[in-house]
């Protein structure tokens, strides 16, 4: 744990917009932490879903190293090899047509927008088309991204947002058909809740939008920021529901460390954005974009989904268990190596007691411990998962 003295000589020249845990992490390998003490922490927050494939990876890393020695930056006003492979990859795992790549989620989600509102500019030359998110939603803590936020209290002291944004109750497909008008360019949503408390999409809701987008030519957008890229037991959530978006936005284990996100559009989209229409410096550039490359291939090389089709059924029965053996758990939820479990109290205190004991763990909201490991944890990574996390129900 960190020392008074060096907690208070961060925050002198850090912005607080964090309430940070009191441990300085130096290294990792395989899916543990190692403090600047030497502690062990073995990690199932994976820097928030982003590090799938744990730490201190030889592959990834040689790759990185072989990039920097190459070409790091170039603009995208050049062509590279890495970002012309990453984007076939991402292509081909997505079943979508073409991609962009961004420096993070929101920045992604950004993109989306833009691409539903050129798609419907270009349709009747207007400006006032809508879009609908879902309530309890999280999409970044940009402008654009904010705005399409359904939760109040992240909005609130940064209003009014970017407009026509019209909000709709997740999972409920009468409320959406409420809320289309002639005006409706967009539906987006997360194929699982996130920070809302990981909740996934329901099927007939996910495929009856899908229909209605058809009919009414909007475009699906889906946020698979934290969901995609195998956690939920395919490459991206909405593969599990026998769906394909227009617009999808992915990053967090897109790159697995390295700040990178993209947008990819299927082919209804894909010529909505033209030359001038978007852009980014560094976005794509070519050392994220041999990092997401190579992440590509080591999912495939170490069979990463096969392996969270294997471990999270094992991972689920455990937390049922718990679920079953204190009162002071309601439930847990979720899909793949994607999971809740709900407390009737604040989860506060046991985030807390957990680092204390050597377990990461996340909340999402006040009363969930989200689970969003490495996806290459074991069934006996979980074991000693739950046995630290029983310690501390016990002992509460």
């Amino acid at each position: 744990m960190v020392t008074n003295e060096f907690k208070n000589f961060a925050e002198e020249a850090i912005i607080h917009t964090y309430n940070r845990f009191p441990v300085a992490f130096d290294h990792g390998d395989g899916v543990y932490l190692y403090d600047t003490e030497g502690k062990k922490y073995l990690d199932f927050a994976a820097g928030i879903a982003v590090n799938a494939l744990g730490y201190n990876v030889p592959e990834y890393k040689d790759a990185l190293k072989e990039q920097i020695d190459k070409l790091m930056h170039i603009s995208n006003l050049y062509y590279t090899e890495p970002m012309v492979q990453a984007s076939h990859k991402l292509v081909k795992a997505s079943g979508l047509k073409k991609v962009f790549f961004t420096n993070s989620g929101a920045e992604a989600i950004e993109g989306a927008i833009k691409v539903a509102r050129k798609y419907a500019f270009k349709k009747d030359g207007s400006t006032d088309h809508e879009i609908i998110a879902m309530d309890h939603s999280f999409h970044g803590r940009t402008m654009g991204a904010l705005s399409v936020t359904g939760n109040f209290h992240y909005r609130e002291a940064f209003q009014p947002g970017i407009g026509n944004i019209v909000f709709a109750n997740f999972n409920d497909i009468e409320d959406v058909k409420s809320k289309i008008t002639d005006k409706t360019c967009a539906i987006l949503f997360e194929t699982v809740q996130g920070e809302g408390g990981i909740y996934p999409v329901e099927k007939e809701f996910i495929q009856e939008i899908r229909k209605i987008c058809d009919e009414k030519d909007i475009l699906l957008i889906l946020d698979e920021i934290q969901c995609g890229m195998g956690r939920t037991g395919k490459m991206f959530a909405y593969q599990n529901y026998d769906v394909v978006p227009d617009v999808m936005t992915t990053a967090k284990a897109l790159g697995c460390g390295v700040p990178v996100g993209a947008f990819v559009v299927g082919e209804k989209a894909q010529t909505a954005l033209e030359p001038g229409d978007h852009g980014s410096t560094y976005g794509g550039n070519p050392f994220v974009t041999a990092a997401v490359s190579k992440v590509f291939d080591l999912f495939e090389s170490k069979h990463v989904v096969e392996n969270v089709n294997e471990v999270a059924p094992y991972l689920d029965e455990k937390l049922q268990e718990l679920v079953k053996k204190y009162d002071v758990l309601k439930e847990t939820r979720g899909l793949g190596l994607m999971r809740a479990l709900e407390f009737n109290v604040p989860v506060g205190p046991y985030v807390s007691q957990a680092l204390e004991k050597g377990l990461v763990i996340i909340s999402a909201g006040t009363s969930i411990v989200r689970f969003v490991p490495p996806l290459v944890i074991t069934k006996e990574n979980v074991d000693e998962m739950i046995s630290i996390l029983d310690e501390c129900l016990a002992e509460a």
